[in-house]
């Protein structure tokens, strides 16, 4: 619904080794050459085995689609978007997110989650989408495209673009790695850290359009921090401490909240 008129949305190598006998015994042939260094060559072996372990583990991991929710406890077209984005978080190949949106807390009932921050992203999209306006329950997926979020077979039909295809993501001891890669012309790409609720929270309604309505939120955004920037080398960020019960994840994203590149939980 927009401010001013209510619809089903709520808008604001090997070789042979070849011996010779001398005696009893037998000797390498001469074309055969004893390592100087075992220890070396080792060491070398175990490193490759140890990167290709990596590499197969990167591979085993899904790749990640990120779903992004705008909804409302104040809006009542948003309790079938809340249960698609709960549906989805059960997904390995998604990160369903759950934003709280403030401009309908003037309805009667103020959010109990929402940030304006949260809405500021919002319009963030709304600007990059060529939208004039923003509306709840919206859906943003891979920053790409949107659309309303209680239409769950059009949310996974935008899920069936093309995969994220930016860096790759790896969580150190407090910090995050990004991997080198092509970052946007325009300017460097915008690292954020999200902090989120790894369940789901069921909220009761007293006052307001959902008035008598408990209302599940799944993965509910909690916080949403700038780590920094990535412009295409290989880059390191400090990560903060994360708060006790709360799950972590690091979107590299497009500056202007354009496409998302890359997305990984920690």
């Amino acid at each position: 619904m927009v401010a001013a008129v209510r619809m089903e949305l709520c808008e604001p190598r090997t070789g042979a080794l070849h011996m010779r006998r001398t005696g009893q015994t037998e000797m390498p042939s001469p074309s055969f050459r004893r390592p100087r260094h075992p220890g070396r060559i080792a060491l070398i072996a175990a490193a490759a085995v140890a990167l290709s372990a990596l590499d197969a583990a990167a591979a085993a991991r899904p790749q990640l689609a990120v779903v992004e929710l705008f909804t409302s406890q104040g809006c009542s077209s948003c309790p079938p978007a809340n249960d698609n984005i709960r549906t989805l978080s059960s997904r390995r190949d998604v990160l369903a997110l759950s934003f709280g949106v403030t401009y309908w807390d003037s309805l009667g009932w103020k959010d109990t989650f929402a940030s304006p921050a949260f809405t500021a992203r919002q319009w963030a999209y709304a600007r990059g989408l060529h939208h004039d306006n923003v509306y709840t329950p919206q859906v943003v997926v891979n920053g790409r495209a949107d659309t309303v979020g209680q239409h769950l077979a059009e949310i996974e039909a935008l899920l069936q673009g093309p995969p994220l295809a930016g860096p790759r993501i790896e969580a150190e001891a407090g910090a995050v790695s990004l991997s080198a890669g092509a970052a946007p012309r325009t300017a460097p790409a915008d690292v954020w850290l999200v902090r989120y609720e790894p369940g789901v929270i069921e909220v009761p309604v007293r006052r307001g359009e959902n008035t008598g309505r408990t209302l599940p939120h799944a993965h509910v955004v909690r916080s949403l921090v700038h780590l920094g920037t990535w412009s295409g080398a290989a880059a390191r960020l400090t990560l903060p401490p994360a708060p006790a019960g709360l799950a972590s994840a690091v979107l590299v994203q497009s500056p202007g909240t354009g496409p998302i590149l890359a997305a990984a939980t920690l």
